[in-house]
């Protein structure tokens, strides 16, 4: 049987792979744009009839694709999530999900830990080879596939074929969905003065030849925009951003200076808009990797003058960083945070920023604490944090003692909580 004969044989509708996926058993889906909905609909619309119970649904990083999973469903389908953003956030908090904690790394690493009997993802039109690309999610797919008893593919024109990473053989696989369904797209976030600022103030910072990595949201984008005068930058980095991809087009990216992957960008995930899915497209200057290589902190720290730009919801006097939670009110996963403060930090020249503005709530609420609220996740522990930034300034805190971190946090609060701050260092007997 040729390999279009093969396809066709395993080609079916989404409920007919519905259909295949039994009571008790433990389903993974792929995340971000990845995840499959045409799949999903279809194993929901199962879930609320009662033909199928007790499925766990291992998932991370949904963008919209499990608005579809209500009441009903949930009675018969338990999420089991790696990061939680979305509705799988809404559902972690009132009980009617899990969350695993993990370092984005760990997670093939973890996969080992759980029972794959199904794996469902998005992934780019088969090839001449019979080969589907995972296209913009590279991270965990490879060991999901290793040890999944089932593959089901929703096959979508618009996922890239990435050059680099899994990819899934239509030997493999066990049915196939064609789907017209666009991939979903996040729009790139207005960048307000306060979050230009601070972009700006760690752009100051960065020498020509540096390498990148950043995360999502407004001052990522800005801390891009202030870099496209730069000159011979690199990028290895978790998730590829739109404000990256701008950066190479302005020739601020070659990736001539990097010691490894010369010459090619490097990422183990990619969503947000068509422009940096089409960057992906047969580029063989993209490497979409898996993510315990491209996060493992020891791989980055190989990079000179490696630069990590992440956020914070809150930070504390002793600069313990929670990126996660509100008190106990989850909004994300730590991601891969840690693993790049810690690479950064080991690299020669380096530096990790942590960066947020300095209020929250029409500047009702300061983010610089005294204690981090009660409940809150440690993402970056006390003694591995680097650099804290706001609107105000860059506070140093590696290798200083407590009173002078305290003092340098004080600094860069917004100014009218920088009394109180001081009261409560002294209340603490940090300070005199």
């Amino acid at each position: 049987m040729d390999l279009k004969e093969l396809y066709l044989k395993k080609r079916m509708s989404a409920g007919d792979i519905a259909s295949q996926i039994g009571s008790g058993e433990c389903v993974h889906t792929d995340l971000a744009a990845a995840i499959p909905p045409g799949i999903i609909q279809a194993l929901v619309k199962r879930a609320k009839s009662g033909e199928v119970k007790d499925v766990k649904l291992y998932t991370s990083l949904d963008i919209g694709q499990y608005e579809c999973l209500d009441e009903e469903a949930l009675k018969n389908i338990t999420p089991i999530s790696w990061f939680s953003s979305g509705r799988l956030a809404k559902m972690i908090n009132a009980a009617r999900a899990d969350i695993i904690p993990c370092n984005y790394s760990s997670m093939p690493a973890l996969h080992a830990l759980t029972p794959v009997d199904v794996m469902v993802a998005v992934v780019s039109p088969m090839d001449r080879h019979g080969y589907f690309s995972t296209g913009g999610s590279a991270s965990f797919s490879q060991s999901v596939i290793d040890r999944a008893k089932k593959i089901y593919l929703e096959v979508c024109p618009w996922m890239p074929r990435a050059l680099t990473g899994p990819i899934i053989h239509i030997s493999q696989v066990d049915g196939v969905f064609e789907s017209e369904a666009p991939l979903v797209e996040l729009p790139k976030p207005p960048i307000d003065e306060i979050s230009k600022k601070i972009g700006e103030l760690m752009a100051e910072e960065v020498p020509n030849g540096a390498t990148i990595q950043m995360g999502i949201g407004a001052v990522p984008e800005a801390f891009g925009m202030a870099l496209l005068d730069k000159k011979d930058m690199g990028i290895h980095t978790e998730l590829l951003t739109e404000s990256m991809i701008d950066m190479i087009e302005a020739g601020a990216v070659t990736n001539l200076q990097k010691p490894i992957h010369r010459g090619r960008t490097v990422a183990t995930l990619a969503f947000g808009s068509k422009k940096v899915l089409d960057y992906i497209n047969d580029n063989p200057a993209c490497e979409m990797l898996t993510v315990d290589y491209v996060n493992n902190p020891a791989v980055i720290a190989m990079h000179p003058n490696f630069i990590s730009v992440n956020a914070a919801l809150e930070v504390d006097f002793y600069g313990q960083v929670c990126a996660e939670s509100v008190g106990t009110r989850h909004v994300s996963g730590s991601g891969g945070q840690l693993d790049y403060v810690r690479g950064a930090v080991a690299s020669k020249g380096g530096c990790s920023y942590i960066a947020f503005s300095s209020t929250a709530k029409n500047d009702t609420i300061t983010k610089i604490k005294p204690t981090l609220t009660p409940g809150a996740c440690v993402t970056t522990g006390k003694n591995e944090v680097d650099c804290i930034v706001t609107e105000y300034g860059i506070a140093r805190l590696r290798g200083k003692p407590l009173s002078e971190r305290t003092k340098a946090l004080i600094s860069i609060a917004h100014p009218k909580f920088r009394e109180e701050l001081t009261y409560e260092a002294k209340k603490q007997n940090i300070i005199i």
